[in-house]
């Protein structure tokens, strides 16, 4: 699969995948062109198969949204989109980058960690269902 930069007008496409992903908290198409038009807009897009969102500003990075498609699950897009969120906000000066993850997340929280993110908080009642969310970091250069 192919990754490219995400833009403005893949919103439709992007808000279609995050309804697979996040049903019932779904965002909509206005809502991503939200998300893309903001300073420092970071997105990386598989079309059809998923994406990552987030920023990168004053030497912080966030990702605040990240999905793959059930039919592409397992099959190491998550970490793709994940390495190429990461090396596109250094390359915009990001020293730290953070992240909230549902703490019943297993699978995620292992791809995080994998990739050298670690526990920095956790945000109790964080989500709409009242689970609680781990804050993760993790600092350009390979230091956690």
């Amino acid at each position: 699969m192919t990754l490219r930069p995400c833009q403005r007008g893949d919103a439709a496409a992007v808000a279609a995948l995050d309804s697979l992903g996040f049903p019932g908290v779904a965002w909509d198409a206005a809502a991503v062109q939200t998300e893309l038009g903001r300073a420092g807009a970071v997105g990386v897009f598989a079309p059809a198969a998923g994406f990552a969102l987030g920023w990168a500003l004053a030497g912080e990075a966030e990702l605040v949204r990240i999905m793959v498609a059930p039919a592409a699950r397992r099959t190491g897009l998550g970490g793709r989109l994940l390495d190429a969120f990461l090396a596109q906000t250094a390359a915009r000066g990001a020293e730290t980058t953070w992240l909230e993850v549902r703490v019943d997340n297993a699978p995620a929280i292992a791809l995080y960690r994998g990739r050298g993110f670690t526990q920095r908080g956790q945000r109790r009642h964080y989500y709409a269902d009242g689970t609680d969310a781990l804050v993760m970091g993790h600092d350009a250069g390979g230091a956690a």
